[in-house]
């Protein structure tokens, strides 16, 4: 059986705008058939329901739905949850992404508050706060996210915080404000190799985001860089050995690699689907050019074991300093 995750306008009210307006007049992509190795159980647990029902008490969105992200049953059964600021809409087109795309509303000054709740509520160890792009913000929403950093700080101290931010392009000094509130982890993810930037992720640009990264260690060293590839999408495997040695030239710590899989018809068609043996291969060469940290699943995903993933990105950089 195929499984869609989701149409193009999504499951609408009268009146409710398009999911994916953009999309709309696309061409329908095939839909491979997945895997043996891809499926997952459907949620349902009580405690899946339990964190269900956090987030929505505390009016907040996820990337776990929004995104459609298939590991929500089993992360959400942990009560990780990824807390996704700034609304649920995007001002990018991506073309890999279940996010709605449009015009967002105006932030939520309460959200800061309203995500350190939930995380206090949820007794998270961990917690990773994504975000949409804001690129009809001054700031592309920097501010917002170190207010949520400082929210969550004073609220549950001993969590640490990873964050997952878009690009910040032509936002100057937007970077400098998240680095400055100190994050445990900075993601940003490169999503695919240079040559298919064009088609998958037009409105950004990949020596771009390469380049954030590695500013981000520039100006404070002691925080953990990280980034992730989205496999399947045509990639030759000669060029994520290049993105990887792009990746070690940034400094980044983190890698993580998982299959794309497509959200609807008008999403980009998937190539192929990456065995669990090529996934293995990626993850022993990505740590002989010395990623402190790889994760390379065909289910992996940037928040995905993110909790014990933290734990041992400490261990390892422990180690490597020679620390006990």
């Amino acid at each position: 059986m195929v499984t869609v995750l989701n149409t193009v306008g999504g499951t609408q009210e009268p009146g409710e705008r398009a999911r994916h307006p953009e999309k709309a007049k696309r061409p329908d992509t095939p839909v491979l058939r997945k895997p043996d190795w891809i499926r997952v159980k459907a949620p349902g647990s009580p405690v899946y329901a339990e964190t269900r029902k956090t987030v929505r008490e505390n009016g907040l969105v996820t990337v776990c739905e929004e995104a459609g992200c298939p590991n929500i049953g089993e992360c959400w059964t942990q009560k990780h949850a990824t807390m996704m600021i700034m609304g649920d809409t995007c001002t990018r087109a991506c073309a890999f992404c279940n996010v709605r795309t449009g015009l967002p509303d105006a932030l939520d000054p309460a959200e800061p508050e309203n995500v350190a709740n939930a995380v206090e509520k949820l007794g998270l160890r961990h917690v990773v706060i994504t975000s949409v792009d804001r690129d009809d913000l001054d700031d592309g929403g920097a501010a917002h996210f170190a207010n949520t950093i400082q929210a969550i700080r004073a609220r549950t101290p001993s969590t640490t915080i990873e964050i997952l931010t878009p690009d910040f392009l032509r936002k100057p000094g937007a970077l400098e404000v998240v680095v400055e509130a100190r994050p445990d982890v900075f993601n940003h993810n490169l999503e695919t190799v240079p040559r298919l930037y064009l088609g998958i992720r037009p409105g950004a640009r990949y020596f771009y985001s390469l380049r954030l990264l590695q500013r981000v260690k520039e100006i404070d060293p002691t925080i953990f860089t990280k980034s992730g590839l989205m496999v399947g999408l045509g990639e030759a495997r000669d060029e994520i050995m290049q993105v990887m040695d792009d990746m070690r030239s940034a400094e980044i710590d983190f890698l993580t690699i998982g299959q794309y899989l497509q959200p609807t018809r008008k999403h980009a068609a998937i190539d192929r689907f990456v065995t669990p043996d090529e996934f293995k291969s990626y993850e022993t060469i990505a740590r002989s050019k010395g990623f402190l940290m790889v994760s390379s699943t065909p289910l992996t995903r940037s928040s995905y074991h993110a909790d014990a993933d933290f734990a041992s990105l400490r261990a390892a950089r422990d180690a490597k300093l020679g620390k006990a």
